[in-house]
């Protein structure tokens, strides 16, 4: 059965009063709003609060009271942003620290501990998503023999883990495991694959102008899991030059808008931001921009969103997998396109399982 869930690295607290009065203030007036007697959250924890509960088993019970007298259930964690997510400017910090680094290893084993109490009694597996190893610069073979010794590490916690969780490594722009391509060709010979697969996030996969059918086909093939998927859409603009100034309401300060041109020869040319590509694209083939827009409620043209590719993903990956619905973006996207964010949510979650029910048997 999938279970749908959305992830709360859209709301900013980074301690647990406020990540309790944020629930209070979208997840259970979204659950309402749908009409559902529990809702499927992907949690988001800063490191420092997954450490907290992590190390206290009674604040960890506690904790998971109060999330079970809302009617919410923690099914999956976002473990990717390490903390400061609503910070001014984000952009490359997201991306450490690394997986180089101990404190990386250590705020995962701490979601492994919160995961492992807080997942549903009836849930056959949990799963945590996070970075494709970091920023592809600087990266030397000493870093992707440290990044490996971390996971092997990890893997060993996840054999020992009272349920089953598994890792998920979400391929991303710019990094050292780019593509869904560069991330199957680094784990397949490195991992097991009992525990560690991949996040496959649709904006990210869209960006890359892969084909999504052979993209989830390469995976099973290389006999690695999608753990989960990451429900999500790009920007997609077919002519560049003739919107730029719709672009250009979207190169926002605090994320980074990784940008990629599918060129008239097939070439897939790239930019690390928005205002980048702006300034050096050609423009001579369609962009697709990341920038997760609502998936319900589709740009006005000459933009519009690559919710074909999501549709394609959902038809195509198992049913039993993990959707987590993933628009962070709804504090910076551009004024025009603003909603109320419970509505938003709702509408997203809405969005999603009726493709769900309808496309998925």
């Amino acid at each position: 059965m999938t279970r749908l869930c959305y992830c709360t690295n859209v709301h900013p607290a980074e301690d647990l009063d406020g990540i309790l009065r944020q629930l209070d203030s979208y997840a259970v007036p979204v659950r309402e709003k749908l009409g559902v007697p529990r809702l499927g959250l992907g949690l988001w924890l800063a490191a420092e609060v997954a450490a907290g509960l992590a190390s206290s088993p009674d604040a960890l019970r506690k904790f998971r009271a109060e999330l079970d007298a809302r009617g919410l259930d923690v099914i999956t964690m976002n473990a990717f942003p390490y903390g400061g997510f609503h910070a001014d400017v984000v952009k490359l910090s997201v991306y450490e620290p690394r997986w180089t680094d101990q404190r990386r290893l250590k705020y995962t084993v701490d979601c492994v501990r919160v995961l492992s109490e807080l997942l549903p009694d009836n849930a056959a597996y949990g799963s945590i998503s996070t970075l494709p190893l970091g920023w592809r610069e600087p990266w030397t073979a000493a870093d992707d023999a440290a990044a490996l010794e971390s996971l092997t590490e990890l893997t060993r916690t996840l054999r020992s883990a009272p349920r089953l969780i598994k890792l998920a490594v979400e391929p991303e722009p710019g990094c050292i495991l780019d593509t869904v391509a560069d991330t199957v060709a680094w784990l397949a010979p490195r991992v097991d694959p009992e525990y560690i697969g991949l996040c496959l996030d649709t904006c990210h996969l869209a960006v890359s102008f892969a084909d999504p059918m052979a993209a989830v086909r390469s995976i099973e093939d290389a006999g690695l899991e999608i753990v989960k998927v990451q429900a999500s859409a790009a920007l997609h603009v077919d002519d560049p030059r003739a919107a730029l100034a719709e672009l250009r309401e979207f190169a926002e300060p605090r994320y980074l808008h990784q940008v990629r041109e599918l060129s008239p020869d097939g070439t897939v040319l790239k930019a690390d931001d928005l205002p980048e590509a702006l300034e050096t694209l050609p423009g001579d083939g369609p962009w697709r921009v990341h920038f997760h827009v609502p998936l319900h409620a589709a740009p006005e043209p000459p933009l519009r969103s690559t919710n074909d590719v999501l549709t394609e993903v959902l038809n195509t990956v198992s049913s039993d997998r993990t959707i987590e619905v993933e628009t962070y973006t709804w504090q910076v996207l551009p004024d025009r396109h603003q909603q109320d964010l419970v509505d938003g949510i709702a509408a997203e979650l809405a969005w999603a399982d009726g493709r769900l029910r309808l496309e998925v048997p």
